[in-house]
């Protein structure tokens, strides 16, 4: 054996050595998990009047990311400026993976005042009263809240509903909050230009001032019922946000907007006629602008001439566009005609301005 295998051979040997010791050598210890629940992320924090709600999601996992089994020590504290963080509501345990909520009372001193920034935190404990620190921080404001809306009506036209109340203050804004009460209609089958569904509820924010209290909610549909409510909001600059002190909704205002309201009336109507000739028959053809009521079911079509009344002389059903095509008509004759259009209701607009045509003799 040269001197080359015999360090080669006692190397081999050294390596098969540590590999053997280190198999029977445990590894590092790892610490106990602490078994902290993850800190709440979304807190969010709405202040109405005198009462402060918080909404926020638990968490399903610690902060070793493993899955927690059982009920969590929710604590809540609010703070007012620069002081400290005061507790509020006890204690509360919820599940994991759930959704929280909290709701108080704002004591007396913060709702009144000037308007000041109000922090709230939520902190998730264990059993040991350990956590993994506050939330995020949900903020509103302390001091006094705009007075609630007084007088609040409705007016129903084809246009919208005009929604109007008692002038508060010398300036600041009205959220209009609007709930549809009528249930979806069935659709029994595909409508190919049927429009979207209707919002269960929609929050319109509009400016108010002693010279201007009303608004128009253009967004309606017609023969829908709803509920409308209003509050006052303030709105206020800080830290490059702009925050809202809002005061209290108004009762319940019901509104049937029912489809009332016939069409526009038809423009633009001419009449040509032509004479009768090989493969042309006598007629008189009509054509107008079209009207785009969104709730237009069609035109119906009048026809004057000397001797006899003014009568319809399109069919029953309204006419679906914006021509129409007499052949009942003689050489000769002067005719004169006005069109008329229909909603979906059966609501018909008043006659257009007349058009008059003489048909041709052979």
């Amino acid at each position: 054996m040269t001197s080359i295998q015999r360090h080669a051979l006692a190397g081999s040997a050294a390596v098969i050595s540590m590999m053997i010791a280190a198999c029977g050598t445990p590894g590092a210890p790892q610490p106990p998990s602490l078994n902290l629940p993850d800190q709440v992320a979304d807190l969010a924090v709405v202040r109405m009047g005198s009462r402060v709600s918080l909404t926020w999601t638990m968490p399903k996992r610690n902060t070793d990311r493993l899955p927690l089994k059982s009920d969590i020590e929710v604590r809540i504290c609010r703070r007012e400026g620069d002081g400290a963080c005061e507790p509020v509501g006890g204690k509360l345990m919820l599940p994991p993976g759930k959704d929280g909520s909290f709701e108080e009372a704002l004591p007396a001193q913060l709702t009144s005042g000037v308007p000041r920034p109000l922090r709230y935190f939520v902190e998730l404990k264990n059993r040991k009263g350990r956590s993994a620190g506050l939330s995020n921080e949900g903020l509103v404001l302390a001091g006094e809240a705009p007075a609630p809306v007084e007088g609040l009506r409705a007016e129903v036209r084809k246009d919208g509903v005009v929604l109007s109340w008692n002038p508060w203050g010398d300036f600041g804004a009205v959220r209009l909050q609007r709930r549809l009460l009528t249930p979806p209609a069935p659709q029994p089958h595909q409508q190919l230009f049927a429009p979207p569904p209707e919002a269960a509820e929609v929050n319109l924010l509009v400016d108010s001032s002693p010279q201007v209290a009303r608004a128009i909610d253009r967004d309606v549909r017609l023969g829908q019922t709803y509920e409308y409510r209003a509050q006052h909001v303030s709105r206020v600059a800080f830290e490059g946000k702009t925050l809202e002190l809002a005061g209290e909704f108004s009762p319940a205002l019901r509104v049937d907007a029912a489809d009332l309201f016939p069409p526009a009336v038809p423009t633009g109507l001419a009449a040509i006629a032509t004479a009768a000739g090989p493969g042309i028959e006598t007629a008189i053809d009509l054509s107008w602008q079209p009207v785009t009521d969104p709730d237009l079911a069609g035109y119906v079509v009048y026809r004057y001439e000397a001797g006899v009344e003014w009568r319809r002389v399109s069919p029953s059903q309204p006419v679906a566009g914006p021509a129409f095509h007499d052949n009942h008509v003689e050489p000769g004759h002067t005719y004169r005609y006005a069109v008329s259009a229909v909603s979906l209701a059966g609501h018909e607009s008043p006659r257009s301005a007349e058009a008059e045509e003489t048909v041709p003799d052979h």
